[in-house]
Order: C-alpha cells, then sequence, then structure tokens
C-alpha cells in the first residue's frame, strides 16, 4: 500500500534489527507512522529507544528488516543504492548534533559545497540569508559560536531546496538560548518555506513547538500527541 494522497512519508509495519542469531537487538519493531507534508514533528525518546533507527530509514540512510517506508508513491525499503542515493540528494536535508562542517572552510564554502550535489539549489548567500547569516559568511567554523555553526548546517541542508528536514538532536550541544535560536529557525523554515521537519531528541520541553509528537519506548511507538497550539521556539524553557 503506497502513501495516500494527502501524506508525505508512511512508515507501515516497520522493524529493524540488528545482530544476528542469539545475539539480537530489535531497534524499532512493528512501527506504523503517516507524516503529513508541511509538518513539524518531533520524536521523543530516551538512548536507545530507536530515534535515530527511524530517522535513518526516513532519511535512506539504512534499510528496515521487514515492513515498508513510503515517500509518496516510492518504497525506500526496496529501492536499489542508487535510487536511494538520488533520494538523499533531492528530497532530504540532515542536521546533525555536531554540525560537521569542513573546518577548512568558510561558511559560505560549506553551504557551496551541498549546492554542488543539488540539481537546482539556491545560491549559497540565500541560504545564509535564510538562516540569518549572510553577514557571517566569509568567517570559518572556528571563528563562529556554536548555535551559529548549527545554523550554518542548516542552511547547507537548505540550500539543496530539500522537501524534508530531518534534524538529529540539533539542540544537543547548545545552551538554551543559542538552542531557542536554532529551533526559531527550524520553526521559521517550516513555517514560510512549508518544509516538513523532524527533529529527534530526548528533551521533551522541544515538544511544545511542535505540530505533533510521538515518543518511542523500547523500539515502539508508546504515545503521539497532536498540539493544536504551538508556542514560539523562543519560549521554550527547560
Amino acid at each position: 500500500m503506497a502513501v495516500t494522497n494527502h501524506s508525505l512519508l508512511r512508515i507501515e509495519n516497520v522493524s529493524r534489527i540488528f545482530g544476528s542469531g542469539e545475539v539480537k537487538v530489535a531497534a524499532l519493531l512493528d512501527v506504523n507512522l503517516d507524516i503529513e507534508p508541511g509538518e513539524f514533528l518531533v520524536i521523543l525518546g530516551p538512548s536507545g529507544s530507536g530515534k535515530s533507527t527511524l530517522l535513518n530509514l526516513i532519511g535512506g540512510m539504512d534499510r528496515p528488516n521487514s515492513g515498508h517506508v513510503w515517500y509518496r508513491q516510492a518504497d525506500l525499503a526496496v529501492m536499489d543504492d542508487e535510487a536511494l542515493t538520488d533520494y538523499r540528494r533531492k528530497v532530504v536535508g540532515f542536521i546533525f548534533q555536531f554540525y560537521n562542517l569542513v573546518p577548512t572552510l568558510t561558511a559560505y564554502e560549506n553551504v557551496q559545497v551541498a549546492t554542488e550535489l543539488a540539481k537546482d539549489p539556491l545560491k549559497p548567500g540565500e541560504a545564509l540569508r535564510a538562516v540569518n547569516l549572510l553577514e557571517r559568511a566569509d568567517h570559518f567554523p572556528a571563528q563562529l559560536s556554536g548555535g551559529e555553526q548549527q545554523r550554518v548546517a542548516i542552511a547547507r541542508a537548505l540550500a539543496k531546496k530539500p522537501e524534508l528536514l530531518l534534524a538529529d538532536e540539533p539542540t544537543g550541544a547548545l545552551d538554551l538560548q543559542t538552542a531557542r535560536t536554532v529551533l526559531s529557525t527550524l520553526q521559521n523554515l517550516n513555517r514560510t518555506e512549508k518544509l516538513t521537519v523532524i527533529l529527534i531528541t530526548h528533551n521533551p520541553a522541544i515538544a511544545s513547538i511542535a505540530h505533533r509528537t510521538i515518543r518511542l519506548v523500547s523500539g515502539k511507538i508508546a504515545e503521539s500527541r497532536v498540539n493544536d497550539r504551538p508556542i514560539p521556539a523562543e519560549e521554550v524553557a527547560w
């Protein structure tokens, strides 16, 4: 069964098992989840709950042992490597906890690297302007604060014009005020660019900015909650 006309992604009866023989770890067990276009979804859970595994399956960086990961009419679970690479390049923007910037390149050049892989990218300056960092374009990562580095990483992901932004603990290494700035950037991009944002975190306070939150426990969805009134990221507190 492919994705409905309304869903962007459908996770259908997905399990991911690591190891073999008697040494097996079930990271995900029979997970079902629909994700709508333009949704801001937060996935909560402690370490080992399956958050990163689920994000990797959605991002086409891994495949399930069973089940389907539908993106529109395409099943990522059965795509060949070339098609998965194309999906990651054209559809998905990745944001990680530790930025992964190239230290010998300026902010502009770090973003420019991503544009070289995209078919119709934003200009690096446009992407930096979208995260309010154009004035720092000529600075190297070591000359930027942690929050500024993370915003360069967001600009790098945004430059590909992705349909889907995947954020893996993007505020885990940041203080509260800097985290608010980064979360506000993601919230604004979700609102103004209609990007679908999926953010995983162990921090329950971040759930208050999302349209919906799911909570993973031991590889299963323990709770799914719709937030009718997401708060501005600037008001998040922990």
